[in-house]
């Protein structure tokens, strides 16, 4: 019976590469996402390594990009209202001094928030399918469960964590790991 192929408990499609579906810990002749990623010796297997790692790394960039482009342009919003209510605040308590109104108490019309604008939603859409691109190809690399792969995947997390999540916490705010159910996939 002809397996195509398939020896040790891999696939290969007759071009060479070891791919297990089953955890392994293969090196010199695995494969990852096509056969084009073929390692051939150790170097290309370290190289490999270190591009998972700076590839989940990249993940928690964007993902912390998106928090900050979001914050930057509600800080844009709220900036453009608390201007002119402070002026109008401030003609008023020059008018009636007998109850005068801090501007930094003055509410924002409507309370609902702000809509971006079409080129505004464009790039946060554009961050958004770039965060989801890059978790899926961390997801496509972690399913060779290969054990080295994947603890270069669980580095590039804790560096990529460390860098891009050190915010302030407390103070009644939510930290992004609270409002972030869950980590896999965007």
């Amino acid at each position: 019976m002809d397996h195509g192929g398939m020896d040790h408990g891999g696939m290969g499609g007759g071009n060479g590469c070891q791919i297990s579906m089953l955890w392994n810990w293969n090196t010199v002749g695995s494969c990852f996402l096509a056969s084009s990623w073929k390692i051939t010796s150790t170097s290309v297997f370290a190289g490999s390594c270190i591009g998972v790692i700076l590839l989940v790394i990249s993940l928690e960039m964007l993902r912390r990009a998106v928090k900050e482009y979001d914050r930057f342009l509600a800080k844009k919003h709220l900036n453009s209202q608390i201007t002119p209510m402070a002026t109008l605040t401030a003609s008023k308590n020059v008018a009636d001094e007998a109850s005068p109104t801090p501007a930094c108490f003055v509410s924002v019309p409507g309370g609902y928030g702000y809509r971006p604008t079409i080129a505004e939603q464009a790039v946060r859409a554009l961050l958004h399918m770039l965060q989801f691109a890059v978790a899926y190809f961390v997801m496509l690399l972690a399913m060779y469960y290969n054990g080295y792969i994947i603890i270069c995947i669980f580095i590039g997390a804790y560096i990529g964590s460390f860098i891009f999540h050190w915010e302030p916490i407390g103070g009644g705010v939510q930290t992004s790991a609270a409002k972030e159910a869950t980590v896999c996939c965007g």
